[in-house]
């Protein structure tokens, strides 16, 4: 694993942010990825160019922590996750209630894996329909 990435709790998340706020990290961004049973979530921020990252695992059904009243941009991100992968996050400053992405009507957390006939669809070619393709 890389050294400027720390594994940290659900219960740790606020006391992490808050620490490197305190040492003058600036928050970057979020990125989340639905790993089926669990979300995995990482915090990004930088100092003097220097990144540092905050790595969480979410079990589907548990609530993440918000981090938006330590970091108030933190919010667009959150209300993104939630929109998009159904990651549920407790305390947000701001809470879209599921609309910051997603138009009323719009299905309920489309790239969460979970959800029966939702999110990304790839369709493999196969090695005869790639084939076919090609004239010589």
């Amino acid at each position: 694993m890389l050294d400027n990435v720390s594994v940290i709790t659900l219960d740790q998340i606020a006391a992490e942010v808050w620490l490197l706020k305190q040492d003058g990290y600036r928050f970057v961004t979020m990125t989340c990825c639905d790993e089926g049973e669990v979300h995995d979530v990482l915090y990004h921020f930088d100092k003097n160019y220097a990144l540092k990252h905050l790595r969480v695992k979410v079990r589907k059904g548990e609530s993440l922590p918000s981090i938006s009243g330590i970091y108030f941009a933190a919010l667009l991100v959150e209300n993104e996750m939630k929109d998009l992968l159904g990651v549920s996050v407790s305390g947000m400053v701001i809470d879209f209630q599921g609309h910051f992405m997603l138009a009323e009507g719009a299905p309920k957390a489309p790239l969460n894996k979970s959800i029966p006939g939702i999110g990304i669809q790839v369709q493999e070619k196969t090695p005869a329909a790639a084939e076919g393709t090609v004239k010589s």
